[in-house]
C-alpha cells in the first residue's frame, strides 16, 4: 500500500445513513438507506459480528504477530507501519479502540506526511461520532504541521475538512470561502464525494456571496458547470437568485430543504436558519433595487399571497433583518436603508468617543 494512498476510513456514508434512518420525518428515503447501510455495514465487516467477529479476530492476529515480529527485528518505521495498520483496521470495521490506536501511530511515526495522515483520520472518526470536540482538537493540530511542511495535496485536503467543520457548526462565510479555495483542486474522496462537495459548496457560497461572484465564482466555474446537471435543485436555486427569478427561486429553496438540507446530517441542525437567511437575501435583494413598491407586485414577484408576504416582512423589519417600512393603508413597502456617509459617520464618531476615554484614562494614570 502506497504512503500517500488516503484509505476512506470510517465510512463515512454509513454515519449518514445511519442518521437518516432515525429521523422519521425522512421515512421516506427508509427503504433505500437500510439497504446502503447494510450494504456497507457487509463490505466494512461492522457489527454483524457473529459471522464476521472470526474475521476481525483472525485479522488483528496477523497484524499483532506483524507488530510484535517488527518490535523484535525490525525499526523504528517497520513498527510505526504496523501500529498504522492495526489503527486502520480498527477504525475500517467501526471498532471503539481505534481513536486510542490512531494515537498510538501518531506517537510513534516520524515522518510529517504520515503524521498529518493520522490526524485527519482522527478528524473523519470525529465527523463519523458527531464529535465536534475532537474534529476541533485534531483540526488544530493537523495545521499546525501543515504549516511546518505539509506538501500541496495535504493542505488541500485539510481545506476540504476545516470547510466542512465551519458548515457544522454554522459559519457558512468561512466554510464557503474554503470549500470554493479546494473545488478545482479537490481530491478528499476519503470524506466526501465529489458531488456531494459541490452541493456542498454551492449551499454555503450562494448564501454569502454578491451577485458578480456568484456568477463568476459558481455559476461561470467549470468544477460547477460539469456536475449541475446531476444537482438540478441547486442549479435552479443559484441561478434563478441571480437572474432574480424569485418565484422560481423559492420552490427550488423549498425543494432543497427536503432534498439536500434536512436529510444530511450535517447541515440538517442548521435547515431552519439557512431557509430563513436565504429568503432574507431574497427580498434584501429585490428591495435594494427600487425605493417603493407595492405588496402587490412583490407578492407576485415572490409566487406568493399578499397576507403571506406581509407577515414575514413584517417579521423580519421587527427583527431588523429587512431596511423597509409598509404602508398598509396604501399597499406599499418603502425602503429606509441607511445611507452609507450616514454610517460612516457615525462609526467616526464611535470610534472618536472611545479613543478620548482611552486617552483621558490614561492621563489620569500619568498625572
Amino acid at each position: 500500500m502506497g504512503e500517500d494512498l488516503v484509505l476512506p476510513i470510517p465510512n463515512l456514508a454509513l454515519a449518514q445513513d445511519y442518521f437518516v434512518l432515525s429521523s422519521p420525518s425522512l421515512a421516506h428515503l427508509h427503504e433505500n438507506t437500510r439497504k446502503s447501510l447494510l450494504g456497507g455495514i457487509q463490505a466494512d465487516h461492522q457489527s454483524l459480528l457473529e459471522r464476521m467477529e472470526k474475521e476481525n479476530k483472525d485479522e488483528l492476529d496477523k497484524i499483532e504477530e506483524r507488530l510484535e515480529e517488527s518490535k523484535k527485528t525490525e525499526g523504528e518505521t517497520d513498527i510505526a507501519d504496523a501500529l498504522r495498520a492495526r489503527a486502520n483496521y480498527l477504525t475500517r470495521i467501526g471498532d471503539k479502540a481505534p481513536v486510542e490506536a490512531q494515537k498510538l501511530a501518531l506517537e510513534k511515526t516520524p515522518g510529517l506526511g504520515s503524521r498529518i495522515d493520522i490526524l485527519l483520520t482522527l478528524i473523519r472518526i470525529g465527523f463519523f461520532f458527531g464529535d465536534h470536540d475532537m474534529i476541533t482538537e485534531n483540526l488544530q493540530q493537523a495545521e499546525e504541521l501543515v504549516e511546518k511542511g505539509g506538501d500541496w495535496d495535504r493542505r488541500n485536503r485539510l481545506k476540504v475538512y476545516r470547510g466542512l467543520h465551519l458548515l457544522s457548526i454554522r459559519q457558512f462565510k468561512r466554510g464557503g470561502e474554503l470549500l470554493l479555495d479546494a473545488l478545482s483542486t479537490f481530491t478528499a474522496t476519503e470524506l466526501i464525494s465529489y458531488n456531494d462537495f459541490v452541493a456542498s459548496t454551492i449551499i454555503a457560497n450562494v448564501l454569502t456571496l454578491n451577485r458578480p461572484d456568484l456568477k463568476k465564482k459558481l455559476i461561470a466555474a467549470p468544477e460547477v458547470i460539469q456536475v449541475l446537471p446531476e444537482l438540478p435543485t441547486l442549479s435552479e436555486l443559484m441561478k434563478n437568485l441571480y437572474d432574480s427569478h424569485y418565484d422560481k427561486f423559492f420552490v427550488a429553496l423549498a425543494t432543497l430543504e427536503q432534498t439536500h438540507l434536512k436529510p444530511n446530517r450535517i447541515l440538517a441542525p442548521h435547515t431552519r436558519y439557512y431557509i430563513r437567511e436565504m429568503r432574507i437575501l431574497a427580498y434584501n435583494q429585490l428591495l435594494e433595487s427600487y425605493r417603493s413598491l407595492t405588496l402587490e407586485s412583490l407578492a407576485r414577484s415572490f409566487g406568493m399571497s399578499i397576507d403571506f408576504v406581509d407577515n414575514e416582512l413584517s417579521r423580519f423589519i421587527a427583527s431588523g433583518r429587512l431596511h423597509c417600512t409598509i404602508d398598509k393603508v396604501n399597499g406599499v413597502v418603502e425602503t429606509n436603508r441607511p445611507s452609507l456617509k450616514n454610517a460612516q459617520y457615525e462609526t467616526v464618531v464611535r470610534q472618536g468617543d472611545i479613543l478620548l476615554s482611552a486617552v483621558q484614562r490614561l492621563s489620569k494614570v500619568l498625572y
